[in-house]
């Protein structure tokens, strides 16, 4: 129920975390490599949808919960009643991928890449990988989750005004009706990681013109309201405004409110504080440099003894070897880790086309990338090694994936507000 966005390193899985919406970047394959992240449901709009592990917890907990509301409600259904509430359970999460698919839209018609769409534990997550370019846009992407909510509940009001409530049907009518203005509202609350909170990142940006500005206020709301969850939630269940009478309470009862409170406002603690850290990193994404991270190259000629290429490479102060024709243009790349696997006394018999990978348009890198750009290009053709090459095609040396990863984690562990 909800998006979020961020950037990872180039072979980094993605770790955000997201809440029940929370509210979570040379040639390039046809299609990325599927993220993961649980069982795949389909492709709708080319994205993936997976639904994790979690979700089959949650649905056997709504089949229990609401098979007994319906013994209350409809008691001659019998263990029937169970089938309806596992057919509610399925219906609800139904309408949270509604929810995640009109944030996908949104995403796909701004030109922004949607990574997949995850049902998982309390509701679901669209994962876009790159920021929207103007605080409008954010509050557009944000905002038409919750209005899908809003006209998902209306349509079930339609419905239920057609049925008679004391029916199967009628009761099915009016659950989803509540559930989805329930998810609506609890999404437009103003903070970080829900939609609202990103809507008001979005006004505070376009107010301030600084997006940094907009995601501190944002998630320091989200972190407020993680704690008026975690005391205010089983307070109110108390006090009979979202449950039974004070006096119709019992223990267990105290024991769960209190247990989900935690677990609601630990999400959403946890999600603000990760949209924190991205917009932190991201902050700090152009001092991730190709050419500032590349490592000096010689050009060797393949049939050059691993030992004499790493004696010129030492002589010159290089790091890296690039294996060049006849011609001296660049054939391909000898590995480091390979270099390191060959013992000392065997070097001299050993020519530097035999731990060398050929390259290919995706793994030559201009050393002008810098950032998310750089980022995305080594996301789109995984390798070890990168050939930097100059805008005029000249050999500037070899990035490796390793020395980008070093200088990605040195980035996130900078401070946060």
């Amino acid at each position: 129920m909800g998006t979020t966005d961020g950037t990872d390193p180039p072979d980094s899985t993605d770790r955000r975390t997201a809440v029940a919406d929370t509210d979570q970047t040379g040639e390039r394959p046809s299609r990325r490599p599927d993220p993961g992240g649980g069982l795949l449901m389909g492709r709708p709009f080319g994205v993936p949808v997976y639904v994790s592990p979690s979700w089959f917890l949650v649905a056997a907990l709504i089949t229990w919960v609401f098979g007994d509301q319906l013994d209350r409600i409809l008691p001659d259904l019998g263990p029937v009643r169970y089938l309806v509430s596992l057919f509610f359970a399925v219906a609800f999460y139904a309408s949270v991928l509604v929810h995640e698919l009109a944030h996908t839209i949104a995403a796909l018609r701004f030109k922004l890449p949607v990574r997949r769409i995850q049902l998982q534990f309390f509701g679901g997550v669209s994962e876009i990988e790159k920021e929207s370019e103007t605080p409008g846009r954010e509050f557009v992407l944000a905002f038409v989750g919750p209005l899908l909510s809003l006209l998902l509940a209306g349509a079930f009001y339609l419905g239920l005004e057609a049925v008679d409530p004391a029916t199967v049907p009628g009761v099915l009518l009016a659950g989803l009706m509540i559930s989805n203005l329930l998810v609506a509202a609890f999404n437009l609350l103003p903070g970080l990681p829900l939609d609202g909170g990103r809507m008001l990142r979005a006004v505070i940006w376009g107010i301030t013109g600084k997006p940094m500005t907009g995601t501190i206020a944002a998630a320091w709301v989200g972190r407020g309201l993680a704690l008026a969850v975690l005391l205010g939630l089983p307070l109110l269940t108390h006090t009979g405004i979202l449950g039974n009478r004070t006096e119709e309470i019992d223990g267990m009862n105290t024991v769960m409110d209190a247990l989900l409170a935690a677990i609601l406002a630990a999400i959403i603690w946890t999600g603000a504080g990760n949209s924190l850290r991205m917009a932190r990193l991201r902050e700090h994404l152009p001092e991730l440099q190709a050419r500032a991270l590349t490592r000096r190259a010689i050009p060797v000629e393949n049939t050059t003894p691993l030992s004499e290429a790493l004696r010129r490479a030492n002589e010159a102060g290089a790091r890296a070897l690039v294996v060049v024709d006849g011609h001296g243009d660049p054939t391909a790349i000898v590995r480091e880790t390979a270099i390191a696997s060959v013992p000392a006394h065997r070097r001299p018999w050993v020519a530097v086309s035999t731990l060398a990978q050929d390259i290919n348009d995706g793994m030559k890198v201009s050393a002008d990338l810098t950032g998310e750009e750089l980022l995305e290009h080594l996301r789109a053709t995984p390798a070890s090694e990168y050939l930097v090459i100059e805008p005029g095609g000249e050999i500037y040396g070899v990035l490796s994936t390793l020395d980008v990863e070093k200088a990605f984690v040195k980035a996130m562990a900078r401070p946060q507000p």
